[in-house]
């Protein structure tokens, strides 16, 4: 994904994708040694996390700052199974400009081959400690406008 016409306020929105590697436990898999299909929704939730964090803050500290992205939307499209003990990587990046509503890209491969597993996107929403939409806080779009790449990440 490069950047679109959609990116005017955030030149730097899409310059750098998150990836994150899992490992696949028994317990996501059915008797079959297949990956059990909502468990494609957990790993976008690590990617979305593990994005954040690259960007330059976890989810736990926008949280104590009372900021809060509730899911509103999820796709998922299965392409292949991933299967018990594969290494699975989950690539995370940001589609369009975030306004109120973060949209983000998810790839799901395996780390051996290449292969697309899956793909799909979620779509949160920006609250507040009332519940109330927001706009992306200034340390986000900073973060945004400077490219991901000269975020520092903060573990």
């Amino acid at each position: 994904m490069g950047q679109t016409e959609d990116h005017a306020d955030y030149p730097g929105v899409g310059a750098s994708p998150n990836q994150v590697v899992i490992r696949v436990r028994y317990a996501d898999v059915d008797r079959m040694g297949v990956a059990y299909y909502a468990r494609y929704l957990e790993w976008f939730e690590v990617g979305r996390t593990e994005w954040l964090r690259h960007l330059g803050r976890s989810y736990r500290q926008m949280e104590e700052e009372g900021l809060y992205l509730p899911v509103v939307e999820v796709y998922c499209r299965y392409l292949c199974p991933a299967r018990y003990d594969d290494l699975i990587v989950v690539t995370t990046s940001v589609e369009g400009t975030p306004r109120a509503t973060l949209k983000l890209s998810h790839r799901i491969s395996r780390q051996a081959d290449g292969e697309l597993l899956a793909e799909g996107y979620t779509v949160q929403v920006f609250v507040n400690g009332e519940g109330k939409a927001v706009r992306p806080p200034k340390w986000f779009r900073e973060a945004l406008d400077g490219g991901i790449r000269d975020a520092k990440p903060n573990h």
